[in-house]
């Protein structure tokens, strides 16, 4: 059991901080570890106390960190390879591909993993769900024979039996991402540093949540879904977005408590001191698409039990909820209710800022306390990107609201570390002042994305001196 860190119970905004957005994939390495550690050391020296992380579960085929394979597990990607060469906790000599399977570990560590093992409700599932992908060419779940697809007893008996090793070997790579992601955050603790988590509200239909616990989407007997998720047109698409993933059964969820989404929800605390809940939006109403709609056009607007979920996780977390609403795009009066009846802060990205009026909830003078202030997300174009792209008078009337003629993407980022809101978090491509070259991802396409990283010579004296002086100027540093 991990003990409480010292910032157990501080919430987001409950004092002016300043952070960074970086996806672990971006880390040069791309992997947890030694290099993950300096990136925190660094980031500690120049005064920011957040480090905002994307989702960190195993991704399918376009790379996605909003399609994993599970909301559970650990990506086998972010794994610490050299890491794992130098533990002590395995006999000399042992092979890479041993140690990922657990063999030559020392009877502590073994011990460990089976405390690991008992502790972890979701380890089995996952890895049969992994393995059966293997021996099915990873094949979608429901294109598995019914036996495997519907998880008859038989089956899963005889792959047990048949096939432990592998499973084993599953589970113990889980073990070890934890035991080095654990390792991480204890480092950044130590640091000043909290870790702030993204947790994206729907789930990949091709992933060991769908296939373990179908009676909670709304899925046709052989496992497809009968409605998907999206959302509907507006002023950015005409057919609106169709994103695919299933729907959830609210009624059978809330007929068992949300036993899914608390272990979910209580994952993701364990791993993140604060969890950011992508489309918030959908936990008040969420746009139903009949699955064999091409767009998004058909769909149409339902309730969901947004204010029952929120009071059971709340009553998990023994009060206030350590979570940030991701509640951009077009937010109706509802939804505002919800975050603000559970007091979560909600988010201003100030590249919205200045295509509209003087009640854009986006300008810096309309922002408040309880919000997150971020230059742009991993959705948009770097700040610099963003700026090479507007027109002259649009440029004018940036330079106008923000009263600075300071270079982009320096005057945004000075304007979030003024902002009233408790929390301004910068992009890393920002901080390095990149172009478009630095995008992280580019909403509605699959190619390209999810791949950028920066050169560690990157991190210099003289940009960490920058930060710690736009820190300190904004009130935003360690107490």
């Amino acid at each position: 059991m991990t003990p409480p860190s010292r910032f157990h119970g501080e919430l987001p905004c409950a004092r002016r901080r300043a952070g960074v957005l970086l996806p672990l994939f971006s880390l040069p390495s791309g992997r947890f570890g030694a290099e993950a550690a300096q990136f925190i050391e660094y980031i500690a020296a120049a005064g920011l106390t957040v480090w905002q992380v994307l989702p960190l579960g195993p991704t399918l085929s376009d790379g996605s960190p909003y399609q994993c394979s599970s909301s559970f597990a650990l990506n086998p990607a972010f794994l610490d390879e050299a890491g794992l060469l130098a533990d002590a906790a395995f006999v000399p000599g042992t092979s890479l591909a041993d140690r990922r399977r657990g063999l030559g570990a020392s009877s502590s560590l073994q011990q460990e993993f089976a405390a690991f093992q008992a502790a972890t409700p979701w380890l089995a599932g996952y890895a049969e769900f992994i393995v059966l992908k293997q021996q099915h060419a990873q094949a979608a779940w429901w294109q598995w024979p019914a036996a495997w697809r519907d998880r008859e007893p038989q089956a899963l008996r005889t792959l047990t039996s048949t096939h432990a090793n592998a499973l084993q070997a599953v589970a113990f790579e889980q073990f070890i991402l934890d035991r080095q992601w654990r390792e991480l955050v204890a480092t950044a603790h130590a640091h000043g540093v909290l870790i702030y988590g993204d947790l994206p509200i729907f789930v990949a239909g091709d992933s060991a949540d769908v296939w373990l616990n179908r009676a909670e989407f709304q899925l046709t007997p052989e496992g497809l879904p009968t409605v998907v998720a999206g959302v509907p047109p507006d002023y950015f698409s005409a057919t609106g977005q169709r994103w695919g993933n299933p729907l959830f059964d609210w009624s059978a969820m809330a007929a068992n408590g949300f036993e899914w989404w608390r272990a979910r929800m209580a994952r993701h605390r364990a791993l993140f001191d604060w969890v950011r809940i992508d489309h918030f939006r959908g936990l008040a109403a969420y746009w139903s698409i009949p699955a064999t709609s091409d767009t998004a056009i058909d769909g149409e607007w339902i309730e969901a039990p947004g204010a029952a979920l929120l009071t059971a996780l709340r009553a998990d977390a023994g009060g206030a909820l350590p979570v940030i609403a991701e509640d951009l795009g077009v937010i109706t009066e509802d939804v505002v209710a919800l975050r603000e009846d559970y007091a979560l802060p909600g988010m201003r990205i100030l590249q919205f800022a200045f295509d509209s009026d003087d009640l854009n909830p986006y300008l810096p003078e309309n922002h408040t306390v309880d919000s997150v202030v971020y230059t742009g997300t991993h959705d948009n174009d770097t700040s610099l990107g963003w700026w090479q792209g507007l027109n002259p008078e649009l440029q004018a009337r940036v330079r106008t609201v923000l009263h600075s003629e300071a270079a982009m993407p320096g005057a945004l980022i000075e304007a979030a570390f003024a902002s009233v809101a408790g929390l301004a978090v910068i992009p890393m491509a920002d901080f390095l002042g990149l172009d478009g070259a630095g995008r992280i991802n580019t909403p509605g396409t699959t190619q390209g994305n999810w791949r950028w990283r920066f050169d560690a010579a990157q991190l210099t004296p003289a940009m960490q001196a920058d930060i710690a002086a736009m820190v300190a100027a904004s009130g935003r540093g360690a107490a």
